[in-house]
């Protein structure tokens, strides 16, 4: 057996809420460890505790022993966030994350300046990608945008952490996160920089270069360090999902997206032109609410999930004409940033909690029926579905799931999809060939329509058109 058939891999997904690490056989997959931290909550973040959390699950991952014993490691980590860093490599202020909204307004700015953006960059940029937040600090700190020598995503500069390196111009990413900045063309594989320019104010920076999806970014002999992936490329690839599939996530977010191998160039700016972890595409629809929909209303109720989901499957589809609206934190897609919840249709007899568990599980599905029909606007087609994500572990999400989409619904094992994704491109990496290894941890269980309710998808994307 060859030292990098026994060696061992790191998947790391450090997402919005916290940081998951997963250890795991470069041969086979299998998993020997892993382990996770929180990441402060907000939607301004010192990159600093992303660090500190990601050392504290490596080392618990892996008994102490950090890095010593692995072959190579990946991170894949939340899309769009700011992390700007000055000539000496020190990060000039908190990070903007994706979720953060305050640069609704630049965005809207560019896509005037830019009317040909979407063709340019595959997306008609909102609040969450990197340029609309560029833009909100040029006019709102431009003392801080004037210092900016360096632009990296969450993933990057955590990568780059990892090597130890000072040197701005060793900085790395890949396709997949790079196309969701706003200033990145997926096609070319190239910055638009005067798309940048008009965001920061001058170009006078360093930005991460761009690998392949096994190429290296760092090797010093003992570790490699893979590009990594935005957390939506990663889910897909750690999960096996191919062309043609449709990938619905429920997370803090809700993301439907499909392997394409084709580009997109939407006008609408409702789907984004996203890469994918294997050199295709991945056109994504993102909803900013989603799972954290389902704790509120659990919350609300007085009871626990597992009770909530039996509660919901309890009601009727359709919630007796409950309808539930879920843009609590306003709304990307359609890009409604101060958008808020409502319960609408209610009267005296349908008013129960029942119900009311019921229209939240439709309510986010029925979100996420609105952001595929947006991909299918654009004739992106798919052949099946397949549900991850915390969110979709819930078995009245799953059965709403297969009635709104009116077809079976795949769904893999518990795990840490993201990270399992990073973990199989690490191992591809360490062993350099054309094609990822086929690892068998990414079996999919099948949960079976047995009944269709097309007319609560069609209540739900008439209400989401009107907002």
């Amino acid at each position: 057996m060859s030292e990098a058939t026994a060696a061992r891999v790191i998947g790391v997904d450090s997402s919005t809420q916290s940081v998951k690490v997963v250890v795991r056989a470069a041969d086979s997959g299998e998993l020997i460890a892993s382990a996770s931290r929180p990441h402060p909550a907000g939607t301004e973040v010192d990159p600093a505790a992303w660090w500190q959390a990601l050392e504290e699950a490596i080392a618990d991952a892996t008994n102490s022993a950090g890095l010593e014993n692995v072959a190579a490691i990946s991170i894949a980590g939340q899309q769009h966030g700011m992390v700007v860093l000055d000539e000496a490599g020190e990060v000039i202020r908190p990070a903007l994350l994706w979720n953060d909204t305050r640069s609704a307004a630049a965005a809207t700015a560019l896509n005037t300046e830019f009317s040909d953006i979407h063709i340019r960059v595959g997306s008609k940029l909102v609040a969450s990608f990197t340029a609309s937040k560029l833009r909100w600090l040029r006019e709102n700190e431009p003392e801080n945008a004037a210092r900016v020598r360096a632009v990296a995503l969450p993933h990057d500069w955590l990568s780059w952490k990892l090597s130890q390196s000072s040197d701005l111009s060793t900085l790395f990413t890949d396709r997949s996160d790079a196309s969701g900045t706003g200033y990145f063309n997926s096609v070319t594989n190239c910055y638009d920089m005067e798309i940048f320019e008009a965001a920061l104010g001058h170009r006078n920076v360093v930005l991460p270069r761009v690998l392949a999806p096994n190429e290296a970014g760092f090797d010093n002999g003992k570790i490699k360090i893979a590009p990594g992936a935005g957390d939506n490329a990663g889910g897909a690839f750690g999960v096996g999902a191919r062309v043609g599939d449709l990938v619905i996530s429920l997370g803090t977010s809700g993301t439907a997206f499909v392997v394409s191998d084709t580009p997109t160039a939407d006008t609408s700016g409702e789907v984004a032109g996203f890469a994918d972890a294997t050199g295709n595409y991945l056109p994504l629809a993102c909803t900013l609410n989603a799972a954290k929909i389902f704790d509120t209303t659990a919350k609300l109720l007085n009871i626990s999930f597992d009770q909530f989901s039996e509660l919901a499957l309890s009601a009727a589809p359709g919630a007796a004409g409950l309808t539930f609206l879920p843009h609590f934190d306003g709304e990307r897609t359609p890009d409604r940033p101060h958008a808020r919840g409502s319960i609408s249709g209610a009267n005296n007899e349908n008013f129960t909690p029942a119900n009311l568990a019921r229209a939240a599980v439709e309510g986010v599905v029925g979100s996420m029926a609105y952001a595929t029909e947006a991909l299918k606007k654009l004739g992106v087609g798919f052949n099946r579905v397949i549900a991850i994500g915390g969110g979709s572990r819930n078995p009245a999400v799953q059965q709403v799931l297969t009635e709104i989409f009116e077809s079976d619904i795949y769904v893999p094992a518990i795990g840490e999809y993201v990270a399992d994704g990073a973990a199989r491109q690490a191992a591809w990496v360490l062993f350099g060939t054309t094609t990822p290894p086929q690892w068998n941890n990414s079996e999919l269980s099948v949960v079976k329509m047995t009944q269709r309710a097309p007319e609560v998808r069609e209540r739900y994307i008439r209400a989401i058109s009107a907002i």
